[in-house]
């Protein structure tokens, strides 16, 4: 197939765009303006290869293309004009860094002469991010000849490598144009063969290497494996390898509340959940001493774990394919850069199902926390924000894809998420941990999933109510479970609690926002839930299409109470 091109920049804008899609590129998010006016023309022509959404903020736009990259596993493309257009990105680019999303982001801007001169809507916009990309380049300013649009169609195929290997990331193409940017003849007169052009186009992916598993793993009798904070693209066989290598080693798993693993309960035996909770009692904390840690990909959340590892200083092997430091502790670690999914090689024998003592001093503890905390919580009829994550981790239907917001969602789903056997696909923004983007990364993971839920405080919402303007261009349904406490809950939990002022207008900072009228404004449907119950009958049967508030109205400072005391009592019955 021959094309003839009249317009310089839907030339250079056809080979970027036709060059992704053929690397596999399926979605692209453009943010509206007039110097992106040629990739925007061009992503649109490629429907239904790639799917081209408009959104109007750039900063959700961010936040909406990292939720499509955590749901999918592979790069979406973020477009924006030029000037602070891109400035708009920075958030989300820092999470996608330190989460390891692949994003390639497309910054438009004026070509060479018009920069330093005051020309309207012009910042330097050449590594505007900084050391966060995995790799950032500007490509050449539009010309039309082969020589020149081959090097366009490589460095296209390197960026989009680079978004991915070594390891998931940022790649950032800073995008010069010349007027004219609409697509009319500008004399350009450019025949372009696109088989010949295009073939032999393959992205392609890093070599797999197998280890055995270390003798001295299978020789240790106080070993523990800790599952942290993971967002697999197959998380039932990242939890199948994980209960091997458990049962193999005969070796416990703390699973925090962010791994799939307390979603894939039946697969693992010696699955402990309470971890938090347990190594608050001091002299639980010592007899479990362990001598050996694996850990899988990032640590848990817990500081309580934290503190424990570090004072105990075992020896520690982190499994993770990436190239990071992923050991905050600084201990005496080894770093395995593999996935826990190949560790082995096949060749492992699987340990003879007798308990140690250790083995099973954990996992007694473990039944004995667990049955304490359901049977506290079936009896609170009060609405408590606790009480949410513990209920939502057995009443979501299977297989739903669940969004957890940071601050105290995080953590209640780490001390209280019940181990279950639905398939939760549960995402989260833990790369940095910040609230940025909260209500557009979920929009993103849900966009396309028939009915997706998330669990998240007021403040991370209204922080990002920009989200709801995707409304109408949502296909699916996200229910946002709003734990509403008039505030910043998790710095109850701080020292800095006890001092007010200034504490409640500066730490807490509570917004006083009527739900109702906001949801309304933006056309979101909203419900008031005043029961449990309540909440059980929607979240059981969820709608397949639109956007959904329910509102639980909390006392931030009851609540705060409550956990402090509640994992103190958990703690001390055992």
């Amino acid at each position: 197939m021959q094309l003839n091109f009249n317009n310089l920049n839907q030339l250079w804008s056809y080979v970027l765009t036709e060059t992704l899609k053929r690397l596999g590129l399926s979605c692209a998010i453009l943010c509206p303006g007039s110097r992106s006016t040629p990739l925007t023309v061009a992503f649109s022509k490629q429907a239904p290869d790639i799917e081209a959404i408009p959104i109007l903020d750039e900063r959700s736009a961010a936040f909406f293309a990292l939720g499509r990259a955590k749901a999918t596993g592979k790069p979406v493309v973020l477009v924006c004009t030029s000037g602070t257009a891109g400035a708009n990105f920075y958030s989300a680019v820092i999470e996608a860094k330190e989460s390891r999303v692949p994003l390639l982001i497309l910054t438009t801007d004026r070509p060479a002469e018009l920069r330093d001169c005051h020309s309207g809507q012009t910042i330097d916009q050449v590594k505007l991010y900084s050391n966060y990309p995995n790799w950032q380049t500007e490509l050449a300013t539009p010309v039309a000849n082969k020589r020149m649009l081959s090097y366009l169609r490589q460095t296209v195929i390197h960026a989009w490598e680079r978004c991915q290997f070594p390891t998931g990331g940022i790649v950032h193409l800073n995008i010069p144009f010349r007027d004219p940017l609409a697509p009319i003849s500008d004399g350009t007169d450019f025949i372009l063969d696109c088989e010949e052009f295009f073939s032999g186009i393959i992205a392609t992916p890093l070599p797999i290497t197998n280890y055995q598993l270390p003798k001295e793993w299978q020789k240790c009798q106080r070993g523990i494996i800790i599952a942290g904070v993971a967002q697999p693209k197959e998380p039932e066989e990242y939890c199948i390898a994980i209960a091997r290598l458990s049962q193999t080693l005969q070796w416990p798993v703390l699973a925090e509340g962010l791994s799939p693993v307390r979603n894939y309960a039946d697969l693992n035996p010696y699955l402990i959940s309470t971890y938090d909770i347990i190594l608050r009692n001091q002299n639980l904390s010592q007899e479990l001493t362990p001598e050996m840690v694996i850990q899988i990909g990032e640590m848990p959340t817990s500081k309580e774990l934290r503190n424990w590892l570090i004072n105990v200083n075992p020896q520690r092997w982190l499994i993770d394919s990436s190239a990071e430091n992923l050991d905050p502790l600084h201990g005496k670690t080894t770093h395995l850069r593999i996935s826990v999914e190949k560790l082995g090689n096949g060749k492992w024998e699987m340990g003879n199902g007798e308990w140690g003592f250790y083995l099973q001093k954990w996992c007694e503890i473990e039944a004995q926390i667990r049955k304490n905390i359901d049977e506290t919580f079936e009896t609170i009829e009060d609405l408590i924000e606790s009480k949410a994550a513990w209920l939502i981790s057995q009443i979501l239907p299977p297989k739903t894809t669940f969004f957890i917001a940071n601050s105290m969602p995080v953590r209640d789903v780490e001390f209280f998420w019940k181990p279950n056997n639905s398939g939760i696909k549960s995402y989260f923004n833990r790369g940095a941990n910040g609230i940025d983007g909260t209500l557009s990364t979920a929009l993103g993971i849900a966009h396309h999933q028939q009915s997706s839920v998330m669990l998240t405080g007021d403040l991370a919402l209204l922080h990002d109510t920009n989200g709801f303007l995707m409304r109408n261009k949502l296909v699916g349904h996200l229910t946002i479970v709003l734990i509403n406490n008039n505030g910043g809950g998790i710095f109850e939990m701080l020292p800095i609690a006890n001092f007010d002022p200034p504490f409640e207008e500066f730490f807490a900072t509570p917004q006083d926002i009527n739900f109702a009228q906001l949801c309304a404004t933006y056309g979101v449907e909203y419900e008031l839930i005043n029961s449990w119950k309540q909440l059980e009958e929607r979240l059981k049967l969820l709608p397949s299409q639109g956007i959904r508030v329910l509102e639980i109205r909390t006392n931030r400072k009851r609540d705060s109470l409550w956990r402090k005391e509640y994992l103190r009592r958990f703690s001390d019955a055992f």
